[in-house]
């Protein structure tokens, strides 16, 4: 089927309802900034694999959002693929996805966002989600872990998960502050970097955790400017 527009499928919220999470951020960012056309379907937890399963290789078993659904009917998922589909459909404006802040900042985020997950996992069904999806992302996350979210937010959260992250947030910070005129990691150029990790303070900011972030990180200044300078593209949070 072909449509008009691109279709993004995203993860809705409790009313009202606005784009929260770091990976649908990424394309939502993505497509404000080349000015694209497209319509968000927002899709609870459990119905992520029902609507995409007839739409990707018969064997596959993970179904993620984000994914989007191309003019053509073609469907992609997950951020950076789709990231660099968009970049070759529509080069302009660039997304630079051959910088090297790209890929340093990709080796880099597992050592923040790991220790980060016992703020975050726990307070995503307490504050975001829709009755849907709790369900499913309380079973799902706590399978994973082995204990409850209210014991890994106990055990792992707070100024403990902060502390874990806290040297990768400093070697975030010295990446960002490299290119002394800012507010991007590339200077006054931006890029897909720069959505990737707006992404994320975006989401922290969602859950009321921004200045515990922040703080981590050892200078918010250079953090605050990047989250100012992408405001343009992160306006359209919600259609």
């Amino acid at each position: 089927m072909a449509t008009q527009d691109i279709v993004l499928l995203d993860l809705p919220s409790k009313p009202p309802c606005k784009c929260w999470t770091p990976n649908p951020w990424k394309t939502r960012l993505v497509l404000n900034y080349k000015g694209l056309d497209y319509k968000t379907e927002w899709v609870e937890y459990p119905d992520i694999k029902p609507r995409l399963a007839d739409h990707f290789p018969k064997d596959k078993e993970e179904f993620t959002i984000p994914t989007v659904m191309m003019p053509d009917g073609s469907y992609v998922m997950d951020s950076l693929e789709i990231a660099e589909l968009l970049e070759k459909k529509y080069p302009e404006p660039s997304l630079h996805l051959d910088s090297p802040y790209l890929s340093k900042l990709q080796e880099l985020q597992p050592k923040f966002f790991g220790p980060i997950r016992g703020i975050f996992v726990p307070k995503v069904p307490k504050l975001i989600l829709n009755d849907a999806s709790v369900p499913y992302f309380v079973s799902t996350r706590e399978n994973s872990i082995g204990v409850t979210l209210d014991q890994y937010a106990k055990e792992k959260g707070g100024e403990v998960a902060y502390q874990a992250a806290a040297p990768a947030l400093k070697e975030l910070t010295a990446m960002l502050k490299e290119n002394g005129d800012g507010p991007y990691f590339m200077g006054k150029t931006v890029s897909y970097a720069d959505f990737q990790w707006a992404s994320v303070m975006i989401f922290f900011q969602r859950l009321g955790e921004l200045d515990g972030l922040l703080k981590a990180t050892g200078d918010a200044e250079p953090h605050r400017k990047l989250l100012e300078a992408v405001k343009p593209w992160a306006e359209r949070d919600d259609h």
